[in-house]
């Protein structure tokens, strides 16, 4: 008996896992027979003037393979395939996708969607608004390469305020807040930065400039530079009896020499004595010259120091039509540049290659490139007189042949702390530089 029932329980139970299994098999195949359509969600992760990128999920497939995904928008509410759309393949993976060539400043509905054989499924809906295109941001770069008429300027576009830049460079005037309706380059587009060369600029004149860059929103400009162009123009060259070059420059209606004088021999050929012993320098009455330290190297960069009387000697040391300035001369140039207090930085060479820190309000406007070649002056200690070469790398003075009274004469000077240029009375024997003018 006991040995039956357990037969019967055990047939049961066999039943029972056989019926289970049928069960089952019978729903799986109703539901592959059956499919549903896939369930999809997304998460909106940026957005921009023109653009949106959103990441996409599938989490379920609806029980059949998933044979087409992406996302789909317009502007007025449930999107659909028939809207705009993106495929982004086929399967349950997670993808990210970008909505592209979007209008900036509107509101969009998107939603995800997923096909199966069962149908397309959307996700809920989303809205966003791009972003409005605003001005570009950037940067004037400093004026570089000043000379009187042309001048280097340029920019750094550092945002395009979402939309692309068509225009860029830089405008000019002689007002402040130039706009591209004043002077103005056009260096190309897009973002980063340029060059622009300024041209057709007029001598010694303020000008004031500043970077522009166009997109749709308008145009946007940079911060404002002011700088002054220079108030020469190369002249050329001339040489001096010895064969030694010199470049010239037009300051207003004068022409310079830009170098000081390095000249050994008058314009007839004779020698201009080289006085090296110091009781017969400050004895001397006739004319002179000197390299500072008695050291020649030092005259090939700052020129040779002369006496006043090898300025005024009747002979001429400048070049052939070429002569030293009278004290009014150097008022004329003076007066030019705008004034002793300012002229003295026009007048010095930029930098402190050859001047001393701070080399004061140095610019070389003018074109001048003063050196401070420094001097040679009578000096006593304890009633001992010596001669002192003085002030090589901080100050110089220039002849004129303008006497003061028998024993001095003026000469002007400029000094490596100073912006101002300034006029003294020299020793008639002292030895300083010498700058020549071209004969009107």
């Amino acid at each position: 008996m006991n040995y039956f029932r357990t037969i019967m329980n055990n047939l049961f139970r066999s039943f029972l896992i056989i019926l289970i299994i049928t069960t089952a098999f019978i729903i799986y195949s109703c539901i592959k027979e059956n499919p549903t359509p896939p369930v999809v969600t997304f998460i909106l992760t940026d957005v921009s003037q023109t653009n949106a990128i959103v990441e996409v999920s599938i989490t379920s497939d609806g029980s059949a393979e998933v044979t087409a995904k992406g996302v789909c928008w317009n502007t007025i509410g449930n999107p659909t395939l028939l809207d705009n759309k993106t495929s982004d393949g086929i399967g349950i993976e997670t993808f990210t996708t970008q909505l592209f060539q979007l209008t900036p400043n509107t509101k969009y509905f998107v939603r995800a969607y997923a096909t199966n054989k069962a149908g397309t499924s959307y996700s809920k809906e989303v809205s966003f608004t791009t972003f409005s295109i605003s001005l570009a941001t950037l940067l004037t770069t400093d004026v570089t390469s000043i000379t009187a008429t042309t001048a280097v300027s340029g920019g750094i576009i550092l945002t395009n305020g979402g939309d692309v830049i068509t225009s860029r460079g830089v405008c000019w005037s002689t007002e402040p807040d130039p706009t591209t309706n004043d002077n103005k380059t056009t260096d190309g587009s897009g973002i980063g930065s340029f060059t622009s060369n300024l041209t057709g600029l007029i001598a010694n004149t303020i000008y004031w400039v500043r970077s522009y860059a166009i997109n749709s929103a308008g145009t946007s400009y940079g911060e404002m530079q002011k700088f002054t162009t220079y108030a020469f123009t190369p002249v050329g060259q001339i040489t001096d009896i010895d064969n030694i070059p010199y470049n010239t420059i037009a300051i207003g209606n004068q022409i310079w020499m830009k170098e000081n004088l390095k000249v050994a021999h008058y314009n007839n050929g004779d020698p201009i004595p080289n006085v090296i012993n110091d009781s017969v320098w400050w004895d001397l009455i006739t004319g002179g010259y000197c390299d500072y330290d008695n050291n020649p190297v030092n005259s090939t960069t700052y020129g040779r120091l002369y006496n006043w009387y090898a300025v005024t000697d009747n002979r001429n040391l400048c070049p052939s039509g070429w002569h030293v300035p009278s004290d009014s001369e150097w008022i004329t140039l003076i007066n030019y540049l705008g004034g002793e207090s300012i002229t003295g930085g026009k007048l010095k060479e930029e930098g402190i290659l050859h001047w001393l820190s701070p080399n004061t309000g140095a610019n070389n406007l003018s074109g001048f490139t003063a050196l401070p070649a420094g001097g040679r002056q009578k000096v006593s200690l304890n009633s001992v007189y010596f001669s002192q070469y003085y002030f090589l790398g901080t100050y110089t003075n220039y002849w004129t042949t303008t006497e003061f009274n028998s024993s001095f004469a003026y000469s002007w000077a400029l000094g490596f702390i100073q912006n101002n240029v300034w006029q003294t009375a020299e020793w008639k024997f002292s030895s300083l530089s010498i700058r020549c003018i071209k004969d009107n």
